[in-house]
């Protein structure tokens, strides 16, 4: 059973700071997968993530579209990867997806994780961006380690102000519910 937390950011600048929230709390191992349209600010949200994992400010977040994986160093290693030019789950395996994921004291990130779901596994954080105006998103968060579900709901809660990002659970579904589902 997943939990889905829900926020509505404004702005880009509150993009990042969702994802600087997200980033402190992550720890090593875990796996967070984005899924958006183009322009939802999936590479901001990253970027954000970085902040929270507290890669250098020198050290620029852009998206590996091209090269497909980024490796930055903060107080954990951040793998940062793009599925969108992927066809299957199969082509980011041949990337090494296993090995990448495995790498000790690091967090994974992967931007596009739609296009490669059977790659993704049931305890990753699934991150639903979408647009909700011409600078807002609203953003879902599906968490299925329920002990770290009420930490990350009171530090996102925190980034979100009075509205607070609203959780609910969702027995038997590990991706955030999606516009077709309602």
């Amino acid at each position: 059973m997943s939990t889905i937390i829900e926020s509505r950011s404004k702005s880009a600048r509150q993009t990042l700071l969702y994802g600087r929230a997200l980033g402190e709390s992550l720890k090593a191992g875990d796996l967070v997968a984005i899924s958006g349209p183009l322009g939802a600010g999936k590479t901001q949200l990253v970027k954000g993530i970085a902040l929270g994992l507290r890669v250098p400010g020198d050290e620029p977040v852009v998206s590996p579209s091209f090269v497909l994986v980024r490796e930055y160093r903060g107080r954990l290693k951040l793998y940062h990867v793009d599925a969108y030019r992927l066809r299957s789950a199969a082509e980011l395996l041949a990337l090494g997806w296993d090995e990448i994921r495995e790498q000790p004291g690091s967090v994974v990130v992967i931007e596009w994780a739609e296009r490669v779901p059977a790659a993704i596994p049931e305890d990753a954080f699934q991150v639903e961006l979408e647009h909700d105006g011409p600078t807002a998103r609203r953003i879902r968060l599906a968490v299925t380690n329920q002990g770290r579900r009420a930490a990350l709901a009171r530090r996102l809660r925190q980034f979100s102000g009075k509205a607070g990002p609203r959780s609910q659970s969702r027995p038997g579904n590990r991706r955030p519910a999606s516009a077709a589902d309602t």
